[in-house]
């Protein structure tokens, strides 16, 4: 059963320890599944005409078991019900575990009395995800996973398929725009997940191998874990006493780029960029004013949550659905905020950063 994710788990924890002991970064080219496998573009995750027609006939029910709530969550569940009303399929229930697996456990306990034939979730904790889950299986729903694979679920029996986000391409797009802030030779400080976390791993991973593989003259000059979002200040503000020749700083996520934010303005070091992963307000409200954050990668939620949506409905048809499905993102700067906060999140940006944009 281990096996089933051991290359989850092996690669968060290759990605720790190469991160935390400054080894050269892993010759990785792709974002792999559970098992190693190829990812499918989501472009390539389709229903037929046909196929869609017998989807509407059957009236088929659907629950999404979100793990937070965000502008992210928020996204991916606009996608997934948009997708499932022109299918026909009724959304039962939505439901926000609030990043809690024992919540995450009464949230299925509670879904599974309206006995829905998909579920969308992204599991909390694989332990025990795969013991709240599993009775939901053997009821008859089709699962499909955002990002973490349950302890032990084999796909096709266990699960339809694992959807997310093209992680090496996010790691390679905040290289690239990393390596144009300093021009190419200058030097930065990385801030990394210093936990065991597949995702994030794999983001912060593949933003060092990108910069050893395509830009060598960008010097790092230190490597930083942080474990609490909350001290994304603490750590920069460190980063900045001892290298006060440093000219960006790469955070893991948009809340400790934020504390990032703050550490510069604290330290009157308006000259320092900063690059993150994911759309915040925060953040995209400081590219706006032409402050510090100077680029930001985006993956896609909403078309996302269409591409979960779309394997649930194939899954229930019986049809071959692939295992591993990643979805596109976008380099974001301040002359394509706007369009890329649209494209992400299918909605305007909040109105100070349409203001600040404008002037």
């Amino acid at each position: 059963m281990l096996a089933k994710r051991s290359h989850f788990l092996l690669a968060a924890l290759t990605a720790v320890m190469l991160l935390g002991n400054g080894a050269q970064a892993a010759e990785a080219t792709t974002t792999l599944g559970p098992n190693g496998e190829q990812p499918t573009p989501y472009t390539q995750v389709t229903l037929t005409t046909a196929q869609q027609d017998r989807v509407k006939a059957q009236h088929y029910t659907a629950a999404i078991l979100m793990h937070t709530t965000s502008d992210w969550s928020s996204a991916l569940i606009k996608g997934a019900k948009d997708r499932f009303h022109d299918l026909n399929v009724k959304v039962v229930a939505v439901t926000d575990a609030e990043f809690n697996a024992n919540k995450q456990r009464t949230d299925v306990e509670t879904v599974m009395a309206m006995a829905p034939d998909i579920i969308l979730t992204l599991v909390v904790d694989p332990v025990s995800g795969a013991a709240a889950f599993r009775p939901a299986v053997q009821q008859g729903s089709k699962l499909v996973l955002i990002s973490n694979l349950p302890t032990g679920f084999e796909y096709g029996k266990d699960y339809a398929g694992i959807v997310t986000d093209d992680l090496f391409e996010m790691g390679g797009l905040a290289a690239d725009m990393l390596a144009k802030t300093v021009g190419e030779q200058g030097k930065i400080g990385f801030i990394y997940h210093e936990a065991n976390y597949y995702v994030t791993n794999q983001r912060d991973q593949a933003v060092l191998t990108n910069l050893a593989k395509h830009h060598p003259g960008v010097q790092i000059l230190a490597k930083q874990g942080i474990a609490n979002a909350n001290d994304g200040e603490v750590v920069a503000s460190a980063l900045i006493t001892q290298h006060p020749d440093i000219q960006a700083i790469y955070a893991p996520w948009d809340s400790i780029a934020e504390g990032v934010v703050a550490a510069t303005r604290a330290a009157g070091r308006s000259d320092i960029k900063v690059i993150t992963m994911d759309l915040g307000a925060a953040n995209a409200l400081d590219m706006a004013k032409g402050r510090n954050v100077a680029g930001i990668v985006t993956d896609l939620p909403y078309d996302l949550g269409q591409t979960l949506a779309t394997m649930g409905a194939l899954a229930k048809l019986g049809e071959q659905t692939p295992p591993f499905v990643t979805v596109s993102a976008d380099a974001v700067t301040r002359d394509n905020l706007a369009d890329a906060w649209q494209q992400a999140l299918r909605r305007d940006p909040p109105a100070a950063v349409t203001k600040a944009l404008s002037q």
